[in-house]
C-alpha cells in the first residue's frame, strides 16, 4: 500500500466526493431499516455490542493510545522500530484525529438512527452539513467509536517510509477496526452509515496533512528542543 502524495490527495478528494454523494441518497436510511423497527433496534442493548465492541473496545483503544505516547519517550513493542520523530507523529495523530471527530460532533446538529420517528422516536433525517436541529438531540455525526479504529490511520503514515510491511498492518487494521465498530454502532441504531465514512475520512486527512507537516522536518525540530 504505497501511494505517491499526489495519489493519496486523489483518493482523499474522491472520497470527500463520494461520501458528499452518499448524503444525496436514501442509503442511510435504507440501511439503518435493516436492523431497526418502527419500535426501535433490538440489539440496541445487547451485551455483545455494549459491553465488548462498544465499552471494552473504546477502553482498549485508548490504551494504545496512552502506550504510544508513553512510547515517544520510552520506546517498546513496535514503537521500538521508529525513531523519536516517528513515534512522536504516530501520537500527535492518533490524538489529534480523536479530536477532531470530538468537536465536530459537540457542534453537530446531526441525531442518530434511534432518534428518528421511522424507528419509533421525533427527530426527521437532514443533511449533515447544517446546524438547524433535526428535532432531535443532535451531536451524533461523525461516529465517534468508529474513529476509536480509523485513528490508528496514524500507523501506515509513520511507518511507511523505513517499515512498509508494519505500515499496510496499521492501515489494514484500522480500516478493518474502525468499520467493525462503525457497522457495531449502525446495527445497534447509534449511526449512520455516512457517520463512519465520514469519520474514517476525517481520520485519513489529518494523518495525510499532518504527514506532510512531518515531512519537512518540523517535528524533528521540535522534538530536539529541550
Amino acid at each position: 500500500m504505497t501511494l505517491t502524495p499526489r495519489a493519496q490527495l486523489a483518493l482523499t478528494f474522491a472520497a470527500a466526493l463520494a461520501f458528499l454523494a452518499w448524503d444525496l441518497t436514501p442509503f442511510d436510511m435504507v440501511i439503518a431499516g435493516w436492523s431497526g423497527t418502527p419500535k426501535g433496534f433490538a440489539l440496541r442493548d445487547n451485551w455483545w455490542m455494549t459491553e465488548v465492541l462498544h465499552d471494552a473496545a473504546r477502553k482498549l483503544s485508548l490504551i494504545v493510545w496512552v502506550a504510544s505516547c508513553v512510547a515517544v519517550r520510552w520506546p517498546f513493542g513496535p514503537w521500538k522500530r521508529l525513531e523519536a520523530s516517528r513515534r512522536l507523529q504516530f501520537a500527535v495523530t492518533a490524538g489529534l484525529a480523536a479530536l477532531a471527530i470530538v468537536a465536530i460532533k459537540s457542534v453537530s446538529a446531526t441525531s442518530c438512527p434511534w432518534d428518528m420517528a421511522a424507528f419509533g422516536r421525533f427527530a426527521h433525517q437532514l443533511s449533515h452539513w447544517t446546524l438547524q436541529s433535526d428535532g432531535g438531540v443532535g451531536h451524533c455525526f461523525p461516529s465517534g467509536h468508529a474513529s476509536s479504529g480509523f485513528v490508528y490511520f496514524a500507523g501506515y503514515f509513520a511507518f511507511r517510509r523505513s517499515h512498509p510491511r508494519a505500515a499496510r498492518a496499521w492501515f489494514l487494521g484500522a480500516l478493518l477496526l474502525g468499520i467493525v465498530f462503525g457497522l457495531n454502532q449502525q446495527l445497534r441504531g447509534a449511526h449512520f452509515m455516512s457517520h463512519t465514512l465520514w469519520s474514517a475520512w476525517v481520520c485519513w486527512t489529518i494523518a495525510l496533512a499532518l504527514d506532510w507537516v512531518w515531512s519537512r522536518g518540523i517535528a524533528r525540530r521540535l522534538s530536539a528542543r529541550p
